[in-house]
């Protein structure tokens, strides 16, 4: 997605939500500068990530109390393809942690850094590669968790992407989406997935809070019109 289209959509989630832009561009800044430090080589991720998932069957897991449930039906299913050639598999932050645990190694992790950040890491050495979401609320995280990660990460800002670069990468992008579930579906779409198919998602939870609630909206609505 071109920052031109996803602009206008990221200034009603700031007005809605009453977040703080400068803090969102901090918290890019930051990440730019830590993955570019502690990059010991030219590694162009995003072409690693185009290449797991362009012409492929995406499933994305979100972190829905339903996940376990849907996992056991998808049990067969994820044993008979391997990830890396028939199905790529994407989980949405705390997801990561119910794959793990049911002996799936997802291919990508979409985390902005508020799940289990055992799992995360974990995941990252078992060959995850983890795209990290820099905005306002979780810049000390940054600092904390990004540079315990190996070379397999993308780092992501909702604001204006970094024009930076490390040997002609980009430090920081912008490929839509403002949950992590919904970030998901737009990195799918944005490297060319095949077919996109969500499991663990249950945009009517009600056993959460407002402010939960809020985003969940917004992730529907933002799926929706992406899909």
């Amino acid at each position: 997605m071109k920052y031109s289209d996803w602009e206008p959509i990221y200034e009603e989630i700031l007005k809605d939500f009453g977040f703080d832009r400068k803090k969102d561009d901090e918290a890019a800044r930051v990440a730019s500068e830590i993955i570019t430090h502690r990059r010991s080589r030219e590694k162009n991720v995003k072409e690693e990530v185009e290449k797991l998932i362009k012409g492929k069957r995406v499933i994305i897991c979100g972190n829905a109390p339903c996940l376990e449930r849907d996992i056991r039906e998808k049990k067969k299913e994820f044993d008979a393809f391997p990830f890396s050639r028939e199905c790529v598999v994407i989980t949405a932050d705390g997801a990561t942690s119910a794959l793990l645990r049911n002996a799936i190694i997802p291919d990508l992790v979409v985390t902005d850094l508020d799940g289990d950040i055992a799992d995360i890491i974990h995941a990252n050495r078992l060959g995850s590669i983890i795209v990290v979401h820099a905005h306002s609320d979780n810049i000390e995280m940054l600092k904390k968790v990004l540079p315990g990660l190996n070379e397999a990460v993308i780092c992501t800002t909702q604001s204006k992407p970094l024009s930076g670069v490390v040997g002609q990468i980009p430090t920081v992008h912008n490929f839509g989406g403002f949950t992590d579930g919904d970030r998901c579906v737009f990195l799918a779409k944005e490297f060319g997935a095949k077919e996109i198919e969500l499991i663990g998602f249950d945009f009517e939870d009600k056993h959460v809070s407002e402010r939960k609630r809020k985003k969940l909206k917004w992730a529907k609505r933002l799926i929706e019109d992406i899909l």
